[in-house]
């Protein structure tokens, strides 16, 4: 059976109330060309009354305190992009499927809707990357509900949109007002003057999508290897993760031990910059970690741990020295290549928090379909699994079945 959706309402959604006029300073990172652009995410919902009219109303108090996101970004000749508070709003568009979740298998790969059905689009004047925001909310058959969101890295990173959208679902749920009251202040983030490298060439990888989930007994006992192999020392479920794909990954792929292979994610500098609660922007700064595939390849998981501890280590050194304008060369440059993976933790964002009255999504991540990135991205497994997810594209054909082979044994 075909399934469709229809879109039945679509426009602008504009602050309740009136808003400030003017122009905004966008942060260092915000400014920076390649994150200026639509991060899209889908968030599944088993059950909801109305959702579309609930979250509709919600945003439009939530655009009052956050009004900057109604607003366009704007780049006059010569001149920094900025934001300018026009107040147009966030588009929006309700729609409706004929068909459950169920029917769908909860939108798993391969996906029995397209990315036109489930994420929202406009044709009209305003390019994608001038807009702030966008959502769409797919209402379905036996009450669930799909938000596809497209939220602008220009204006926030991953914890500052998920702080926004947390305060629409607070808004939907009665609350006066949100919990946390939004700081915009780029003009007190760190502005050093070194400038962006150029935006690098984006290769053709012809990379495979590949989701793995990971139970909680078999993190729980990489973890206590780990705690074995320090004498008593921490690491993340990230962390033991993303060292086990690495590994997985270069095993599937190389037998020279003398090729240059790289990781790369970025972490939130919240806490080192000592950013005040509320701030909404991008607070954030790569790690890297470079190395050989014969490293990778003879070092046990733990191991890989030690290489992207220390690497995070000397983040938190170079974050200070970058905000105190100590760099010559742009440390946020990147390589796109098959060489070179690029990770991220999508655990701790606060998105699988956000309940706009019937309960927490059970399932949310970004959707992701490019094959000019290397890239592998760790997510809350979908209920009722208990465990972490991790969707990649990350290998090509030629190596995928190898790579799904060793990722997914768990002894």
């Amino acid at each position: 059976m075909g399934f469709t959706v229809t879109k039945i309402s679509e426009g602008y959604v504009q602050p309740a109330e009136p808003t400030p006029p003017g122009s905004l300073t966008l942060d260092w990172i915000g400014r920076y060309p390649t994150h200026r652009g639509l991060v899209d995410s889908l968030h599944i919902y088993k059950h909801g009354v109305e959702p579309a009219k609930v979250i509709r109303d919600a945003l439009a108090r939530a655009l009052v305190p956050y009004y900057p996101i109604a607003g366009r970004i704007v780049q006059p000749e010569g001149c920094e992009p900025r934001v300018e508070c026009t107040g147009e709003g966030v588009w929006f568009v309700a729609a409706s499927a004929n068909c459950s979740l169920a029917d769908v298998n909860y939108l798993e790969r391969p996906m029995m809707l397209t990315q036109n059905d489930i994420l929202p689009y406009t044709e009209l004047e305003t390019s994608p990357a001038d807009t702030l925001m966008m959502i769409q909310v797919t209402e379905f058959t036996c009450g669930g509900f799909v938000i596809g969101l497209r939220f602008n890295h220009a204006s926030a990173d991953g914890l500052g949109s998920a702080q926004m959208i947390t305060a629409i679902g607070e808004l939907a749920r009665g609350l006066p007002e949100p919990s946390i009251k939004p700081v915009w202040n780029r003009e007190s983030y760190p502005n050093p003057k070194v400038k962006p490298a150029p935006l690098p060439d984006l290769p053709k990888l012809a990379l495979e999508y590949s989701a793995v989930d990971f139970p909680t007994h078999y993190i729980n006992q990489l973890k206590k290897q780990y705690l074995e192999h320090t004498n008593g020392k921490w690491c993340s479920t990230f962390d033991i993760i993303i060292a086990k794909v690495w590994q997985c990954r270069t095993r599937a792929i190389y037998s020279d031990p003398d090729v240059n292979i790289r990781m790369c994610f970025f972490a939130s500098t919240r806490h080192i910059l000592k950013i005040e609660k509320g701030y909404y922007g991008n607070s954030i700064f790569p790690v890297k970690v470079s190395t050989t595939s014969g490293t990778i390849l003879n070092s046990s998981v733990v191991e890989i741990v030690d290489l992207i501890k220390k690497a995070k280590d000397q983040m938190a050194v170079d974050v200070l020295k970058w905000a105190n304008d100590e760099f010559e060369v742009d440390p946020f440059s990147m390589t796109f290549n098959y060489e070179t993976i690029y990770v991220s933790d999508w655990t701790k964002l606060g998105f699988v928090e956000v309940d706009y009255g019937w309960g927490i999504p059970m399932y949310c991540g970004p959707y992701t379909n490019n094959d000019y990135i290397a890239s592998c991205i760790l997510l809350k497994a979908p209920a009722p699994f208990e465990g972490a997810r991790l969707i990649a594209r990350c290998v090509s054909k030629e190596h995928v079945d190898n790579f799904n082979e060793l990722v997914n044994r768990f002894d």
